[in-house]
């Protein structure tokens, strides 16, 4: 009876031992997902269609969180545990970015940098200029763009920023508010964003509001432009990326929604 009641009392300390390396292993896997989340990269998922062509609706992107330096956002939930940036190294013109805007601390966007402090910026028929010349483009190859029941074609355009930055861009019409703004002086320490497909995108040009009105910048408290500090990362490249057309439970279609000549290419 006592040598049965020792192996017993020997596989219950095992199993102890099982579950609580079990657990520590599960505590290691969290911590250093959080840091490298925190310090180094962060995915996200794209939901809308504002950076089409350069970012398709369903892309999953690697955005990389020492780019700028970090500030509260750097850390989950945007833990207000200290003010500015550590670390600071100023975004390039062009840089794709994924931030937060002042009056929002719950969602995130993602557009390109074209706007950098002192930059006086307008958009006039369509035409981008910055500190009064014109940014040259290129016309390219029609862009499809996808709806639901049909495919438009769009004006394509290879944009050259001020650097050396050069990048695709679509467009609808040079006409209505998007297209013909104010000039915009962007302040110290702020950026001004804009997103690749330039009739539909929420930026700086409408002040993140949401409506087609022109931000007028000018004035006390304007949104037009985004802080350093709510700067998140700059985005590397797409991981992964799926067109929708299967549901969860339909696994047999997933090979064929997933846009396998997407995966791990470079973000420019």
């Amino acid at each position: 009876m006592k040598s049965r009641s020792v192996r017993n009392a020997g596989a219950k300390k095992q199993s102890k031992g099982g579950v609580l390396d079990t657990i520590k292993t599960v505590v290691y896997a969290v911590v250093i997902a959080l840091l490298v989340r925190t310090f180094a990269y962060e995915p996200f998922n794209i939901p809308s269609g504002s950076m089409i062509p350069t970012l398709l609706v369903g892309d999953y992107i690697f955005v990389s969180k020492f780019s700028y330096g970090y500030s509260r956002y750097s850390l989950p939930f945007g833990l207000p545990l200290f003010s500015g940036r550590i670390f600071f190294h100023p975004p390039h013109r062009g840089d794709v970015a994924v931030f937060k805007v002042p009056t929002n601390n719950s969602t995130d966007f993602v557009k390109r940098i074209i706007g950098l402090p002192g930059d006086n910026i307008q958009v006039t028929r369509g035409q981008l200029y910055i500190d009064g010349r014109l940014v040259p483009r290129k016309r390219i190859g029609d862009y499809m763009y996808h709806e639901p029941g049909a495919i438009v074609p769009m004006r394509q355009y290879t944009e050259s920023l001020p650097g050396g930055a050069k990048h695709r861009m679509i467009k609808i019409t040079n006409k209505g508010p998007l297209n013909n703004t104010p000039i915009y002086h962007v302040p110290a320490g702020e950026y001004f964003m804009m997103g690749d497909n330039r009739d539909d995108s929420e930026d700086s040009r409408v002040a993140f509001g949401g409506n087609v009105r022109p931000c007028f910048a000018d004035k006390p408290g304007a949104l037009c432009y985004v802080p350093a500090q709510n700067l998140i990362g700059r985005a590397e490249f797409v991981f992964f990326s799926v067109n929708g057309s299967a549901r969860w439970w339909q696994f047999w279609e997933w090979p064929f929604a997933i846009r396998w000549d997407r995966l791990f290419t470079a973000i420019h």
